[in-house]
């Protein structure tokens, strides 16, 4: 009798949605030029696309026109979909004179708590064009440390810069990293074997994630370029993939005034 009293219970609890979810959902989009140029329809999409995450890492807002002021809507769009949400962004990236842009990050307090302020590596201005974003979070007794990334495009030779990644495991030995963001190459490429060899994995393996201009015999995606490398030292991946948001609009041409990237995204626990 005992035990199926405790069926029940369990069952309670199962359908009323209070058991604690034991795992981060990461998430992690390049928004094509996030800034004033976004209606307040794309920004309501972007927050329905995003709720889900517990952690949302962005690269290309950009550094005027109404870059940090959209990131300030997103989260302020985010806050009517059920969750607090906390955001912050960072000043223009000074690596270079490709194109100086901004970063952002948003999170629910309720999941995760921020350790540490932001911070672009200025350490590195002369060895990236658009210098890495670090933020720093606990999940219940653990540490984790993000790296938002993004590299330059493939015909400019992203390579050249990121390189200097697998530098950081070792600058950054106390911290659990995990590397994210457009880095405008694919996983397989040799420049990430170093990073590999020290035990990060890539959430995604052979999936594109940047929007063609017009699909081709039902292929959308044409590069693999966005990806979450985790240590897996540190981390057990649990569940990935792709938010396929396009899928949400008559054509592509109507998807791309969203972003031509699409979400990747990694459910992950400690080890």
């Amino acid at each position: 009798m005992r035990k199926y009293y405790l069926l029940f219970i369990y069952s309670i609890f199962i359908f009323s949605g209070n058991i604690s979810i034991c795992q981060v959902k990461l998430s992690s989009w390049n928004i094509r030029h996030l800034g004033n140029s976004k209606s307040n329809q794309a920004i309501t999409f972007m927050a329905k696309t995003l709720k889900e995450y517990d952690i949302v890492a962005i690269q290309e807002v950009v550094a005027g026109d109404g870059g940090a002021q959209a990131v300030a809507k997103l989260a302020d769009e985010l806050n009517r979909t059920g969750f607090k949400w906390n955001y912050v962004v960072s000043n223009p990236t000074q690596g270079g004179s490709y194109s100086s842009e901004r970063y952002a990050y948003l999170w629910k307090p309720s999941r995760v708590k921020l350790m540490k302020k932001a911070w672009l590596d200025l350490d590195c201005v002369e060895d990236f064009e658009r210098e890495p974003y670090f933020i720093k979070f606990k999940y219940k007794e653990d540490y984790f440390t993000l790296v938002n990334i993004h590299a330059l495009p493939k015909s400019k030779q992203p390579e050249q810069e990121l390189k200097n990644l697998k530098l950081y495991p070792d600058l950054y030995f106390e911290e659990n990293l995990i590397f994210l963001g457009d880095f405008n190459l694919p996983q397989s490429h040799t420049i990430f074997n170093p990073l590999k060899s020290k035990g990060f994995i890539p959430a995604l393996v052979n999936q594109k994630t940047s929007l063609k201009m017009k699909c081709v015999s039902n292929e959308c995606l044409a590069s693999e370029y966005d990806n979450i490398f985790l240590d897996s030292k540190h981390f057990k991946m649990l569940q990935n993939g792709v938010n396929s948001f396009y899928k949400s609009f008559p054509n592509l041409k109507s998807a791309r005034a969203i972003s031509d990237h699409i979400p990747v995204w990694v459910e992950f626990d400690f080890k």
